[in-house]
């Protein structure tokens, strides 16, 4: 009893839990769950190995409560971080169909599916990312400690400099006054920008602006469009009705236009209008036109969630091509920029010398 004490008082800096230990979790407690172990052993026995302190407290005060006569969900939905609506949901409607086993293993297969693709998109990013980021570096040394030294340099030239050395010795001049100042303002600006977009005020019109964006846009579109149709789908197999299935696979998003577009199809569908009806009629800008029309078959044929499984699997291997595809035309075009901005500084150095032992003989 000491120890859960000890756990349940611990102080974390930073209490969190990852996708993967919440997907192992999961995993762990279905495979439990499956072999008969009893839920409140289980869930003592998972809090004992997990390697997230966090999850580790969460998870001895789910079983102190289950233990005490709660449910299990009633135990998830006081960490509402961790175990959004659509965990909670399943966990909840197995517990009333006594079919806890079969869930738990249908839904960590569920979670498995959205941690691949979120890891589709990171690695999508991954490689850009690598580049601008060793590109900036290159740059902040330069522009610190070569472009400084540079003005006293050509300053003693007496020659007339070419364009690129001029320009390129304005930024020095700047570097050289401001460049400390510059750093910081850039980094506190970054910051106040990130504080800025997690506001109710100002996340709209950011998600609004991340869905107009090329290529970031449609995998944002594509992505939520899966998610969505998977958790959709996940909640009518599960028994769900639709209009509250459709409420919490939308709150399961993470792009706020996107799901308040959808949640406004609640209303519609508790009048008794289709979902699809709604939305063809709205003609959202953010919605695929494909995830309406196969809505429209899946209500006419009544394999509504056959469709959802099938759109989910669709809008996936769209983001696996896009993302294919996202490195190799990104690559020859960082390759050009980065080649430009290296042939700019070598002609701004080497002009200006050429110049100069020209005019010496």
């Amino acid at each position: 009893m000491s120890k859960k004490k000890h756990v349940k008082e611990k102080k974390l800096l930073f209490p969190r839990v990852s996708m993967l230990d919440r997907l192992m979790f999961t995993k762990h407690l279905s495979i439990m769950v499956k072999a008969g172990v009893p839920l409140l052993e289980s869930l003592e026995t998972l809090a004992t190995d997990s390697d997230s302190d966090y999850l580790k407290q969460i998870l001895t005060h789910v079983a102190n409560d289950v233990n005490n006569g709660k449910t299990l969900s009633e135990g998830f939905s006081r960490y509402p971080k961790v175990f959004d609506t659509f965990y909670i949901s399943l966990i909840k409607v197995s517990e009333e169909s006594g079919t806890l086993d079969e869930n738990l293993i249908f839904l960590s297969k569920q979670l498995a599916k959205d941690y691949e693709l979120r890891q589709k998109i990171k690695g999508a990013m991954f490689y850009p990312g690598i580049v601008f980021t060793a590109g900036g570096g290159i740059g902040g040394l330069i522009a610190f400690f070569i472009l400084p030294q540079m003005v006293d340099f050509f300053d003693s030239f007496d020659v007339e400099l070419p364009l690129p050395t001029k320009i390129l010795l304005f930024f020095a001049n700047i570097m050289k006054g401001y460049g400390v100042f510059i750093v910081i303002g850039a980094v506190l600006l970054l910051i106040l920008l990130k504080m800025a977009i997690q506001r109710p005020a100002i996340k709209p019109y950011w998600h609004k602006l991340l869905l107009k964006l090329p290529v970031l846009g449609k995998l944002t579109v594509f992505g939520q469009t899966a998610r969505f149709c998977r958790n959709f789908a996940t909640l009518i197999a599960s028994g769900v009705p639709i209009p509250e299935s459709l409420e919490t696979a939308s709150n399961t998003l993470t792009n706020v236009i996107y799901q308040k577009h959808l949640l406004s199809a609640k209303g519609a569908l508790i009048k008794g209008q289709n979902i699809s009806e709604y939305l063809d009629r709205k003609k959202y800008k953010e919605i695929p036109a494909l995830l309406v029309k196969m809505l429209r078959v899946g209500e006419k044929t009544g394999n509504l969630e056959d469709v959802l499984t099938y759109l989910s699997e669709f809008y996936e291997e769209e983001i696996d091509n896009i993302t294919k595809d996202l490195t190799t035309i990104l690559e020859p075009i960082m390759l050009i920029g980065i080649g430009l901005a290296v042939g700019f500084v070598a002609l701004a150095i080497i002009g200006p010398i050429y110049k100069l032992t020209g005019s010496v003989y």
